[in-house]
């Protein structure tokens, strides 16, 4: 169950957050235009999960533009480290390691991924 006032992203707003890291900074009626092909939302629903977003904080807006522009409030990247951050603090008692074992005892990690995930530790040890 999600906390009040958290700063997690639901599973419709991530997607919004998605396309507006492929699109960049948009109005209203393109992100729209993008989510109801992906959820088929309405209009109205769309304008409403931005205004949400934007009492997050995890959009903003640029009302000195006609539309409104809209844009993610941090990057893909901080947003994966942040969110990872607080999955690994909530959900695995602070241990990264609990995480990496979990997600590749999960068997759908491919050889490849593995390979990287070794290299990585290998290089890690110094021993690359």
């Amino acid at each position: 169950m999600r906390e009040l006032g958290s700063s997690q992203p639901t599973a419709v707003e991530l997607e919004i957050l998605r396309i507006l890291w492929e699109l960049g900074s948009s109005p209203v009626r393109e992100i729209h235009a993008r989510l109801a092909e992906a959820k088929g939302t309405n209009y109205s629903t769309t304008v409403k999960m931005l205004s949400v977003m934007l009492t997050k904080g995890l959009v903003k807006r640029n009302e000195d533009a006609t539309p409104h522009i809209y844009r993610a409030a941090m990057t893909r990247e901080r947003a994966a480290k942040k969110f990872l951050t607080e999955l690994i603090e909530k959900v695995y008692d602070g241990s990264a390691m609990s995480l990496v074992l979990q997600a590749l005892a999960s068997g759908k990690a491919s050889k490849l991924e593995i390979d990287e995930a070794r290299k990585l530790l290998d290089e890690m040890e110094g021993k690359s």
